[in-house]
């Protein structure tokens, strides 16, 4: 009940505020969080050290750490002022890069996999997509707290985005991709237990392989898709170009192969972008 009460009053504040103060407000109590959270700080740490090319020096690692705090408040004041969310501030704040990948894949009439990762500001590309006269269905994990749940559910409503539970909207996703619509889903994180293990950083990790398996048995394109927050509080949304399961494979060998793809452009992107990558856990333990 308490966490459900600082979300509302989060949400409330956000909505009152200018956006820089909201922005303001928010990294100021992130770096009080940052202080007091040691477990989740150091699996950061740890993760920096991988991702960021070999810095081992442990005073930049700790500002790359609050600097991630800091782009995680942001994430959040942008994900509370949802219902803000409007054609003007598509329009202002968001630069596209590639739309025609996602174009030339609906042309297909398969329906097109978006596939993103915990990045920037993952909900928000959500939002700016479907603002944008590309209505989009995304998976998202269901929380615990049905009351934080259901506010979170409101929020992404409020977006124009249509959330689907995770682990129980399989249907619901095959309806998107026969339709001919947009899905969206994240691919650096797998709650299944039943994923690829897969290379990242020189390192083996589990990654959910549904993206693939969606393509390989409905032909669906996925599109890699980011939005990365810029120096100015803008946002970058970049479509890649589509990719494909090899349908003359097997399954298993098709979806391993466009598995590998999926994880090596996302290891790209938090190569780009490791202060906006996140994933509060030691992303490589097996203890997690």
């Amino acid at each position: 009940m308490a966490l459900y009460i600082l979300y509302r009053i989060a949400h409330f504040l956000v909505n009152v505020l200018p956006l820089k103060a909201s922005y303001g407000l928010a990294s100021f109590l992130a770096y009080i969080y940052y202080l007091a959270s040691r477990r989740d700080r150091m699996s950061i740490i740890k993760n920096m050290e991988i991702i960021s090319g070999g810095i081992t020096d442990p005073e930049k690692l700790k500002r790359m750490a609050r600097e991630l705090y800091l782009n995680f408040a942001k994430y959040l004041v942008d994900f509370f002022r949802s219902s803000k969310i409007d054609a003007e501030y598509v329009k202002r704040f968001a630069k596209f890069e590639g739309i025609h990948n996602l174009d030339n894949a609906l042309k297909r009439g398969k329906g097109v996999i978006l596939l993103s990762a915990h990045i920037g500001n993952w909900e928000l590309g959500g939002f700016v997509i479907s603002m944008s006269g590309y209505p989009v269905s995304a998976v998202a994990l269901t929380h615990p707290n049905k009351k934080i749940d259901d506010f979170f559910k409101r929020q992404r409503l409020a977006g124009s985005l249509t959330p689907i539970e995770i682990g129980m909207g399989l249907k619901s996703c095959y309806k998107v991709l026969r339709s001919n619509n947009v899905l969206g889903l994240l691919g650096d994180r797998d709650f299944t237990k039943n994923g690829l293990m897969l290379d990242f950083f020189g390192k083996k990790t589990l990654f959910p392989k549904g993206p693939s398996v969606f393509s390989y048995r409905l032909g669906s394109a996925v599109v890699p898709t980011f939005i990365t927050r810029e120096p100015d509080d803008s946002f970058r949304v970049v479509f890649e170009t589509p990719m494909l399961t090899d349908q003359n494979k097997s399954e298993e060998d098709a979806v391993l192969e466009l598995g590998k793809k999926c994880a090596s452009i996302i290891e790209s992107y938090v190569r780009l972008y490791p202060t906006q990558w996140y994933i509060f856990k030691d992303m490589w333990s097996k203890d997690e």
